[in-house]
């Protein structure tokens, strides 16, 4: 491997020191049309090899723009299609840093091929072993479904793009305008890039997340946990808002990982570890913080399309991973616009259906509200939980109090709808009502939420459920 290339130096940056060794570092290009053959193609513009990420094994390939400028023709992807081979027989990570200018048009055929190879075996090791991606240059055209079938994207902040469509081929549309390329848009707007970074830092994430996540779909992630288990809390009753706070407070070392942090900002996913298990995390938001715990955004307590999907896709992981799933419930109903009703439907069932169908341990939190089937669809125990915990403020119900009082005593007078508003908040909304029909199993201070959740993985822990024989959903 030649250790100027700034191919291998990303690989060099990413890895434990020393621990790389490269696979197939003297295959070149076979084709000899258009002159290629005079050209050398040393790796054949990608170094493949594997190494580990504190202590544990990954497989990498990391694209050479200075070869061809990256493009992926035969023998290129024939070396990140081995590397796949070799990953799903150990049953390790794949971990692919993107910089190429995309299809190798000299190769014509073989290059459309080959991309199709590479699709063929990130379909085969999804959901069996995590894949991950960092796009460090240029990801375009058909390279653009790279990231987009593996599990985890990363993106670098200033000089990355990514795009099957470059910008000044939009109608209406140039760089200057919408610059539908870059991280920022790929981040808030598409939703497929989960962190962006420059690149040191996303060489240290990728490592910090390689921690939380199991070699494969038969392991399971756990680690030597040394926090205390019995951890009380008295600021997290504050976090109702904030939930990716409160996320922060329940876990181990208060680590919490977020994935695509930028994106549908209502909904909340990430990792944490609970006594050294990874958990994956999904929370309703309704509001952000800044740094000194000061309301900077308002997001409203609703279901969105966008969150719906976000959550839905990173529920799905987890459950292809054995990963059990923590949910922070406070949500009030579904996002009430014209954009959000031509997807809002389709999204929250399958953010019903990504719960309902996930087998691993479920355990719901109830912060805040709990109104009408929009909690239903986040993890409740009629789709499955197996564990559902409130906090004594929280409210579960069909709606708002004041609002349920108004309909059924339409016409009549403030007192009487300020009367039958408090009877229906008792008899209807509260915790204990719910409790007593065993839609709630404990009521707990917000501060013990530790301990308790902690006690509900551990006795989940040898969960076994079955599904009817089918071949998959088609939600």
């Amino acid at each position: 491997m030649s250790t100027t290339s700034k191919a291998s130096q990303r690989i060099t940056s990413l890895l434990d020191d020393n621990s790389f060794v490269e696979i197939g570092g003297l295959v070149t290009a076979r084709a000899t049309d258009f002159n290629m053959k005079p050209t050398e193609t040393p790796s054949d513009g990608c170094i493949t090899g594997y190494g580990v990420i504190d202590g544990n094994l990954v497989y990498v390939y990391s694209q050479d723009a200075s070869v061809l400028n990256g493009t992926i023709g035969e023998m290129h992807a024939k070396k990140i299609a081995n590397l796949y081979d070799m990953a799903m027989k150990m049953g390790a990570p794949v971990i692919g840093l993107i910089d190429s200018a995309g299809l190798r048009l000299q190769e014509a055929t073989d290059a459309l091929a080959a991309f199709g190879t590479i699709y063929l075996k990130q379909t085969l090791a999804s959901g069996v072993i995590p894949q991950i991606t960092a796009i460090l240059g240029t990801c375009g055209g058909g390279l653009g479904l790279f990231p987009t079938m593996t599990d985890f994207t990363f993106m670098e902040e200033k000089n990355a793009k990514l795009f099957v469509n470059a910008p000044n081929a939009l109608d209406g549309n140039e760089i200057s305008k919408c610059n539908s390329a870059s991280a920022t848009f790929q981040s808030e707007e598409s939703g497929i890039v989960d962190v962006v970074a420059d690149e040191a830092t996303i060489f240290a994430k990728i490592r910090e997340l390689i921690g939380f996540l199991p070699a494969n779909n038969s392991q399971d992630a756990i680690t030597e946990c040394t926090d205390d288990l019995n951890r009380v809390n008295p600021e997290i009753a504050g976090c109702v808002g904030d939930t990716s706070i409160a996320a922060a407070i329940l876990a181990d070392d208060n680590n919490f990982f977020e994935v695509k942090a930028n994106y549908a900002k209502n909904m909340v996913t990430g990792f944490i570890k609970l006594d050294g298990q990874t958990v994956g995390v999904v929370a309703n938001r309704a509001e952000v913080c800044d740094e000194e715990g000061k309301v900077a955004e308002k997001l409203g307590a609703v279901l969105t399309k966008k969150g719906c999907e976000k959550a839905a896709d990173f529920v799905n992981f987890c459950d292809s991973f054995n990963i059990p799933v923590l949910t922070l419930t406070n949500v009030t109903g579904y996002e009430a616009t014209m954009c959000s009703e031509k997807g809002i439907a389709k999204a929250a069932a399958k953010l019903t259906y990504a719960f309902a169908n996930a087998t691993v341990p479920k355990v719901n939190v109830i912060v805040g509200k709990a109104y009408g089937t929009a909690y239903v669809a986040m993890n409740s125990k009629a789709i499955g939980a197996d564990i559902t915990i409130a906090w004594p403020d929280a409210e579960i119900g069909t709606m708002d109090s004041k609002l349920a009082a108004k309909i059924m005593y339409d016409g009549q007078g403030a007192d009487v709808i300020n009367e039958k508003a408090a009877e229906y908040q008792a008899l209807q909304l509260s915790v204990v009502s719910a409790a007593k029909r065993g839609y709630v199993d404990q009521i707990i201070d917000a501060a013990d939420t530790r301990k308790y959740v902690i006690g509900a993985f551990e006795m989940l822990f040898t969960k076994s459920e079955d599904r009817p024989a089918k071949k998959h959903g088609t939600v």
